[in-house]
């Protein structure tokens, strides 16, 4: 790939597609994988998130057979996500806060339950509110990937040197519980969109 200029331009998409978000001529949706994991997967998402072309949660819903989308700020009534507190499941709220606990295989020993993850999508402001806005989670254990994200391109600006787009980080996460395969498959998909938003930039060349 090769990048035309070093700051990405905004500009709306024409002729989006509906499920990816690309221009129709570069749709992924032929590459999103079919994956049926054990790891149950729920995406608490903004509202507003929704409405982002950049965003990359609902590419790792239609991946991903055993998850669902939840989502909050739309107006309507409060968002309880109580039931999600299922003793079947070792539930972890993937989001970086300070008692936050690195993502590793050591850590997910400790629990023979297969892992539900709980993932915030949106930016940090809104994401933030499910980590201390939902006391029905307050005790759900949080877990990040501590590693920091080398890349050198990405679909928005990372304050952080751990940050990454929502379905990169979910990418890493299952790679971890899950697999190499898993991982590679998610990030796959990932790197499609990626692609595909900087050539509709005009910053990268088809």
């Amino acid at each position: 790939m090769e990048v035309v200029g070093k700051l990405a331009r905004k500009r709306k998409t024409k002729d989006p597609c509906p499920c990816c978000f690309l221009n129709k001529a570069r749709c992924i949706c032929a590459k999103i994988p079919t994956l049926d994991l054990k790891t149950r997967l729920c995406l608490v998402v903004h509202a507003k998130e929704l409405k982002r072309t950049t965003n990359t949660g609902r590419l790792a819903i239609k991946a991903l057979i055993n998850s669902e989308m939840r989502i909050r700020g739309d107006g309507t009534e409060a968002l309880d996500l109580s039931d999600l507190l299922n003793s079947r499941y070792q539930t972890l709220l993937f989001y970086p806060s300070a008692d936050a606990v690195d993502l590793t295989t050591e850590f997910l020993a400790k629990d023979p339950r297969p892992v539900q993850l709980i993932v915030p999508d949106g930016n940090w402001r809104q994401a933030s509110k499910v980590h201390y806005r939902h006391h029905e989670l307050k005790d759900v254990p949080r877990v990040m990937i501590k590693a920091p994200n080398l890349a050198t391109q990405h679909l928005r600006a990372e304050n952080t040197p751990e940050g990454m787009a929502t379905l990169e980080a979910i990418a890493q996460a299952l790679g971890i519980i899950e697999g190499a395969p898993v991982k590679e498959a998610l990030m796959g998909l990932y790197l499609a969109k990626l692609e595909g938003t900087l050539q509709g930039r005009g910053t990268l060349k088809d």
